[in-house]
């Protein structure tokens, strides 16, 4: 079956806008540039993981489920929507989480719940003399386990799970991006513009995946151009030439992918647009909001699209993107603003009530103080499985105090300098 005959739901409203940018022109002195406006799509504050869902949900509901399970950190753009496509298909969900359940609801995690979502949360993983690969197989481990607790629950109440990998990045996800091409096409060819160059997002691949491959199968006149969101992320040019090739095959696309063939700016020195680490406050991320905001009126977010306009500028400036039909693909994720972790940021950048080095200090302090405690908790219960291994505790406190994520947390709370 190919694309076009596969069937799927209509929750968004398409096309979404390609709009000029003749501010951020003037700003730049370049152009014409413009956005498809992807957060306009209309359902649960709109983004990009709509056209995936609308392929995925289809087939949970030919599946008989009842219910939609998905996983990424606690700001998912990703989750936030699949929830909202439960609600709007009358099907219940679940969210599994990465880290502990935070003491305050913020930004994405207010709307999940407003929309009676059923949060659940991994919790940490015991990371005492493991490399990252070894950590990285026991926390999917973890994940697994507590997935198949899920499951195995809602089965018992006489539900049917239907499971979306992150992202909903899978073959059959990829689709509502193979298929946007068509549309950015026929908006093109409106707009006069004969050749183009889309800039994306690059965090679970699957945007970049489908646009490629769509831009590939359709023959269009698109390069398409990825951002890393993520520094310390897995992928690599290979990993996601074996995607867009699986989903080529799934749906009977004639297309060839070499890693040669991708143009996906992974976080270099040259390259810094993934910023300290996946939704850390970054303040090159901010000013690059702020920028968009002041010419355009447009709201970007500090994990994913705020990166990626970064990129976009500095490819623009560096002469690496032709600026004639540079086009930004706005991916949503406007709630991210108001996430507990970037608020603080946003205070500083915009003359508000700074919070005192006393009151960021305290903040970092209840954190470690939680983090301490949840150490605690773990030594506890090898204690009562005859596994008193107390210097454990004392490494692993070390471990976490000196991790890069401690120090990019640090710099968030504007306790250390950069470069410092």
């Amino acid at each position: 079956m190919k694309p076009e005959e596969v069937s799927k739901l209509s929750l968004g409203i398409y096309p979404t806008p390609l709009e000029r940018m003749e501010r951020l022109e003037k700003r730049l002195e370049t152009g014409p540039l413009y956005v498809k406006r992807e957060d306009l799509c209309g359902m649960g504050l709109g983004g990009n993981k709509v056209r995936k869902l609308e392929y995925l949900v289809q087939e949970a509901l030919e599946q008989g489920c009842t219910t939609l399970l998905t996983y990424g950190g606690p700001q998912t753009n990703h989750g936030r929507l699949t929830v909202a496509a439960a609600v709007r298909v009358g099907m219940k969900s679940v969210l599994i989480l990465d880290g502990e359940r935070p003491e305050r609801m913020s930004g994405n995690l207010i709307l999940d719940g407003l929309m009676g979502a059923d949060l659940r949360f991994v919790g940490e993983v015991d990371s005492e003399g493991l490399d990252r690969e070894a950590y990285r197989i026991r926390y999917e481990q973890k994940v697994q386990d507590l997935t198949q607790k899920v499951i195995e629950e809602y089965e018992r109440r006489g539900e049917k799970v239907y499971v979306i990998p992150v992202g909903g990045s899978n073959e059959r996800g990829a689709l509502g991006y193979v298929q946007m091409i068509p549309e950015l096409m026929k908006q093109m060819e409106e707009e006069g513009l004969e050749s183009a160059t889309l800039v994306c997002g690059a965090g679970s691949m699957g945007t970049f995946a489908g646009l490629w491959l769509g831009a590939a199968y359709y023959h269009a006149p698109i390069r398409v151009a990825g951002i890393s969101i993520n520094p310390q992320t897995d992928f690599t040019k290979e990993s996601v030439c074996e995607y867009i090739e699986r989903a080529g095959r799934a749906y009977e696309m004639d297309v060839d992918c070499q890693p040669e063939d991708l143009e996906i700016y992974f976080y270099t020195k040259n390259a810094p647009y993934a910023g300290l680490g996946y939704n850390v406050p970054d303040p090159d991320t901010m000013s690059y909001i702020r920028m968009m905001a002041e010419t355009e009126a447009i709201f970007l977010d500090p994990c994913y699209t705020g990166k990626v306009f970064h990129g976009y500028v500095d490819l623009l400036q560096k002469g690496k993107i032709s600026p004639r039909g540079a086009i930004f693909l706005h991916t949503g994720g406007v709630p991210g603003l108001w996430a507990e972790e970037h608020m603080s940021a946003l205070q500083t950048m915009l003359g508000g009530r700074e919070d005192s080095a006393e009151e960021r200090l305290n903040r970092l302090l209840a954190d470690m103080a939680r983090e301490q405690r949840e150490l605690t908790e773990s030594m506890e219960t090898m204690k009562t499985r005859g596994q008193d291994r107390t210097y454990r505790f004392k490494e692993q406190m070390g471990r976490k105090l000196m991790n890069s994520q401690i120090y990019a947390k640090l710099q968030a709370y504007g306790l250390v300098e950069k470069g410092e």
